[in-house]
């Protein structure tokens, strides 16, 4: 890759190429995500066990990510991302089409084939070609480029829906075009990228990795919860329409547009260790406020509580920034790729069977015991928060070494 320009706004600076590319998956991804609960519950007469078996099905190709390995061996990760983005939008413009629970979850499962080999590829890259000095910093610009992709989003739905009453349709096949449209631009526009040092080809795994696979396989786990569920809890029990949610979600992400660079600036001087402390202790409070609204605790005042607490909840997902500087910090440069690739699977392994599980639990017992699990996933997590290093490096994973060989570290 040639030296990249001091300019932010060039065809050749790779901050321009990640935000470009991090706004084209998220504005297909983001309308799908307003979209399909409405659409699930209003259109394929979905209950929360349908839901949880949707959100399955949307997790498998999460887990089989690994797989991208095998494609890192024929195509650059740049390729890889710009056919996952194009696979991202066919999905979702098919999507309206197919008002069923057969159509819905084949659907899906098109589009987040598309959507998370497309987050592997842009991971794998980001790691590589942004120095370690400036990751936290730059990926909250990315952050926030995310942010903007999705109040742009759900702005226009909310819009269109209060003005013109689209068709399901409708909404899901501009949603889908406009995904490809961008992606064939990107990749038209931006030359090829690449980091500087070769990377490792077939499965890497390492056990200096253990800790950043057990935090990966964690916030897998609770961030399943506020997908799938965060999101029906306002649809079933608050009654909120499409409009409702979108307006929600366009609080969440306007803020995000403008917070998340500051929070990836922060991370930076924090550190890896207080901000996962941080997340996962905001985490743990917002789950238990969702488990008391949905028992009727907050009485009249419920829907606005767990309104609240969605858009809080959207914010804090930028905190997440610090558990990939944690691994490029860790790393050996030539494995980033291919772990990139097996963290993904890593992260989708409780991803894929939760959701059903917490279906069954949401249906036949009540909704709040699957908050209150997600509080308990949440508190392991904040165990393992303490594992971390202050000044994480390779040879200085995790605090479980002789105190002799951390001192530097600490």
């Amino acid at each position: 890759m040639s030296p990249p320009s001091p300019k932010l706004f060039s065809r050749t600076s790779p901050v321009t190429f990640l935000m470009t590319l991090a706004f084209t998956n998220w504005i297909g991804f983001a309308c799908w995500q307003a979209l399909v609960n409405n659409f699930g519950k209003e259109a394929a007469g979905f209950t929360g066990l349908d839901i949880g078996m949707m959100q399955s099905v949307r997790e498998i190709p999460g887990f089989m990510a690994f797989t991208a390995i095998v494609l890192f061996l024929f195509l650059r990760e740049q390729l890889l991302a710009y056919l996952s983005l194009f696979l991202l939008g066919f999905g979702i413009a098919l999507t309206g089409y197919y008002p069923s629970l057969t159509g819905i979850l084949i659907t899906t499962f098109v589009m987040s084939v598309g959507f998370h080999y497309f987050e592997t590829a842009q991971q794998a890259l980001s790691l590589q070609i942004i120095p370690k000095d400036e990751a936290a910093r730059t990926l909250g610009k990315v952050a926030s480029a995310v942010a903007a992709a999705q109040l742009l989003s759900f702005g226009v739905i909310a819009l269109s829906w209060k003005l013109f009453q689209p068709s399901w349709q409708t909404l899901f096949l501009c949603a889908g075009g406009a995904t490809i449209l961008l992606a064939a631009g990107a990749w038209a526009f931006f030359p090829r990228v690449q980091g500087s040092t070769p990377q490792n080809k077939g499965l890497v795994l390492r056990k200096r990795y253990g800790l950043y696979y057990a935090l990966t396989f964690m916030s897998g786990a609770r961030r399943q919860i506020f997908m799938a569920f965060g999101g029906f809890l306002l649809v079933e029990r608050f009654g909120y329409d499409l409009s409702a949610i979108a307006v929600l979600m366009l609080a969440t992400y306007a803020t995000n547009v403008v917070v998340a660079p500051t929070i990836g600036g922060l991370i930076g001087k924090l550190g890896e260790r207080l901000t996962i402390q941080i997340e996962n202790i905001s985490l743990i409070c917002v789950f238990f406020g969702y488990a008391l609204a949905s028992q009727g605790v907050f009485g009249d005042w419920g829907a606005f509580v767990v309104g609240k607490l969605f858009v809080l909840d959207g914010m804090f997902v930028t905190l997440i920034i610090a558990q990939k500087t944690y691994f490029q910090k860790i790393a050996d440069p030539a494995d980033i790729a291919p772990t990139a690739a097996v963290a993904f699977s890593i992260n989708h392994i409780a991803a894929v069977g939760l959701p059903v599980s917490f279906g069954v639990l949401w249906t036949t017992i009540d909704p709040s015991v699957v908050f209150y699990i997600g509080m308990a996933i949440a508190s392991v997590s904040l165990t393992l928060a303490f594992l971390v290093p202050r000044h994480p490096r390779p040879g200085h994973e995790t605090t479980l070494l002789r105190k002799a060989d951390i001192a530097p570290a600490e």
